[in-house]
């Protein structure tokens, strides 16, 4: 049921650390993952495959980070979020492979141009988040979440500009994207992201 080559298990092994590390010590490197993930499998495949084990990382960065949530944060997200997940549930119910796999390369360039510019925009930060904000990043969020799974340094930018300190910035983003994550689980198999070698795969990586 699942015919990959011993290259592509060490790849998909290396990538499922990465997220382990994302989640708790390295934000931003889940990108890395999905990247791996999305070469080595089918492109829809590989959200849901990955999307998985994104879930079982979130459990352990909850579990660290639970009480440090702002609540009031996550929940101004919301409506927007809710649109932006609706949107990427409709553009992969009416695309293939070949797209994609093409969106979700420029999903992951646009992360790496926005991670490199948060480090040198400071207008956002000192402005903190508002209605607007909340809106666009939400939006934003929501969609390459669902389509990329990459939704990371498009969220910690928002976070960021709230002034969080460290942990709760973290215990938010934890919560933020556990909820999310365990969301996108019934679209995700309505979809057919989620199949049966790809559980195999995810059982594979989180026994190993």
């Amino acid at each position: 049921m699942v015919d990959l080559g011993w290259v592509a298990w060490v790849l998909l092994a290396a990538a499922a650390l990465v997220i382990g590390l994302s989640k708790t010590a390295v934000p931003g490197a889940g990108t890395i993952a999905v990247a791996i993930f999305a070469a080595v499998l089918p492109a829809k495949q590989s959200t849901g495959t990955i999307l998985l084990l994104l879930i079982v990382a979130d459990l352990f960065a909850v579990t660290l980070y639970r009480r440090h949530a702002n609540w009031r944060a996550l929940v101004r997200l919301v409506p927007a979020v809710i649109a932006g997940v609706l949107l990427g549930v409709v553009f992969l119910a009416f695309t293939d492979d070949w797209w994609v796999k093409r969106v979700i390369g420029v999903i992951l360039l646009a992360v790496i141009v926005i991670t490199l510019v948060r480090r040198r925009m400071q207008a956002v930060e000192q402005a903190g988040p508002n209605r607007v904000a909340a809106a666009a990043y939400g939006t934003l969020g929501g969609f390459t979440t669902m389509v990329a799974n990459a939704a990371g340094p498009v969220m910690s930018m928002y976070f960021f500009a709230a002034r969080f300190p460290v942990k709760e910035f973290l215990g938010t983003a934890a919560w933020f994207f556990f909820l999310v994550n365990l969301a996108k689980v019934p679209f995700s198999i309505g979809l057919g992201l989620i199949t049966v070698p790809g559980l195999v795969i995810d059982l594979v990586l989180v026994r190993s």
